[in-house]
């Protein structure tokens, strides 16, 4: 199968080769130092401030969201929400869930936040900010520089979502006082899913160190302390941090996390300019460099995904809900060529010929 979708994405042979291996013991000064290593490269690719500090969380990225919300705010705080999409709203049901008052800020499918959206919430007396810097679900990538002005202002402490976004568009998380980074091994980190990270600056960590944490997996002042020695108060996915450490040391060597940006920029620039004259539109008002959201307008998007996963061995990114029949997105993320684009653009031809598209 060619995979195009956003995650998990294909990988490239070192990282199978490992995973194909036995699974190490991991309370040992070998694993502990490949664990530094993770977190000095991880640091290095956010460009985080001096003193930050990360976490390898054994979940999903939304276990990184819910501990990243469970170590930052409580009902004391009030918290500004962009939803504008399935990732979005998640946020907005872990501040449910953990009783943190929330404003919701609602978008439409495919729109992007507009500086007078903020506007209004300008010395509103909030305290944070949760943003998914892409929403992975509509294709949308949010104006962050915008987003960290308007936190700058207001004094508020600024969460990023970038799972999907991170290595595929330009992030710098010092510049922007992002106190809070969220991303995972599955994108374009391209390892298997199963690890989530948090990347917390100095104000992060400061904040998780005073916070009461009302539970134990997720409470960072443990994992933080264990991070210290380059381990994990739990047992974690030992083999999916080693092929993380394997792909951070390949990515650093072909020229770091600008080089890493650069390339997935240039497959998705490729996909795009393939794709003109096929009867698709572009949904998303301002795109990430790691899917391209498509309307197929003579045609059914999950029939789509359905044919070209069953007759032609390609994976696309279907979505549910109410977009399931009108929306699919095409992922740049991963063990990718131009060349593989071709192939998909050369099926979608065929489905042209075949009066189905």
């Amino acid at each position: 199968m060619l995979n195009f979708t956003v995650g998990p994405v294909q990988s490239p042979d070192k990282v199978r080769e490992i995973g194909a291996q036995q699974v190490p013991y991991f309370r040992t000064p070998e694993f502990s130092n490949v664990m530094l290593e993770n977190e000095a490269l991880m640091k290095k690719f956010a460009k985080a401030p001096e003193g930050s500090r990360v976490v390898f969380i054994t979940g999903s990225g939304t276990a990184s969201m819910e501990a990243s919300i469970m170590n930052s705010f409580d009902e004391n705080d009030s918290v500004l929400v962009v939803n504008g999409g399935s990732f979005g709203h998640r946020f907005v049901q872990l501040c449910e869930v953990h009783h943190i008052p929330h404003t919701e800020i609602k978008l439409d499918a495919g729109k992007s936040l507009k500086k007078e959206m903020l506007q209004q919430y300008d010395n509103a007396g909030y305290t944070g900010f949760l943003v998914n810097v892409h929403e992975t679900s509509t294709g949308v990538h949010y104006d962050i520089d915008m987003i960290s002005e308007f936190c700058k202002r207001n004094k508020l402490f600024l969460v990023v979502d970038a799972v999907s976004s991170f290595l595929a568009d330009d992030f710098d998380m010092s510049a922007l006082d992002v106190g809070i980074m969220i991303t995972g091994a599955q994108k374009a980190l391209a390892c298997p899913p199963g690890i989530s990270v948090i990347i917390l600056s100095p104000k992060g960590v400061e904040r998780a160190e005073e916070h009461q944490c009302k539970c134990m997996y997720f409470d960072l002042k443990d994992a933080l302390k264990n991070g210290e020695r380059g381990q994990t108060p739990f047992t974690p996915a030992v083999g999916t941090l080693l092929q993380i450490n394997a792909r951070l040391k390949e990515i650093e060597a072909a020229g770091g996390a600008a080089s890493e940006t650069k390339k997935i920029a240039a497959l998705a620039e490729d996909f795009r300019n393939k794709i003109k004259g096929l009867p698709f539109e572009i949904v998303s008002e301002s795109m990430s460099n790691a899917v391209t959201p498509l309307h197929p307008l003579t045609a059914s998007a999950k029939d789509i995904f359905n044919i070209l996963k069953d007759e032609y061995g390609i994976w696309i990114c279907p979505n549910g809900g109410d977009l399931a029949d009108t929306v699919f997105r095409v992922g740049h993320l991963g063990y990718l060529t131009k060349e593989d684009n071709t192939t998909l653009v050369n099926a979608f031809k065929d489905l042209q010929r075949r009066g189905i598209l």
